[in-house]
């Protein structure tokens, strides 16, 4: 079972580490002292489903040579800002691939694979787009 800890530094600025050591500064009122935790979530759900859409393509034979996550989401006016809306927008280069072998992969990672996605879905909608860029390779 994961455990997290978070320790308070100053102010709003806290580092929370994770059950292997890693760690992160996060601030909510102050972009330049940490990350913000509700973006942190978004950053979580652009790597969960990142790492599954990277395994899957290699399982499909479809191994990438470039691959990047953005995530955008759109929260409610008043508090606690819940999300309401997130978009995940990937961009992909790899030899021969498929509009439908990255639907797929994406589909896979959103609705099966990605826990972030699954725990996230209860309560906002996930909207997701790809790219498929040029492989000069």
């Amino acid at each position: 079972m994961p455990t997290i800890t978070v320790n308070w530094v100053q102010a709003r600025q806290f580092v929370g580490t994770d059950t292997n050591g890693h760690s992160i500064v996060l601030s909510g009122d102050n972009p330049a002292r940490g990350v913000r935790p509700s973006e942190m979530l978004l950053v979580s759900l652009a790597a969960c489903s990142g790492y599954d859409v990277v395994e899957i393509m290699e399982k499909k034979r479809c191994p990438l040579t470039f691959f990047e996550v953005s995530v955008d989401g759109q929260r409610n006016p008043r508090p606690p800002w819940a999300y309401h809306t997130i978009r995940i927008h990937y961009r992909l280069k790899g030899h021969a691939l498929t509009e439908k072998a990255v639907s797929q992969a994406i589909a896979l990672s959103i609705k099966k694979y990605c826990s972030v996605a699954a725990t996230i879905s209860a309560v906002a909608r996930i909207e997701t787009e790809f790219e498929i860029l040029a492989d000069e390779g």
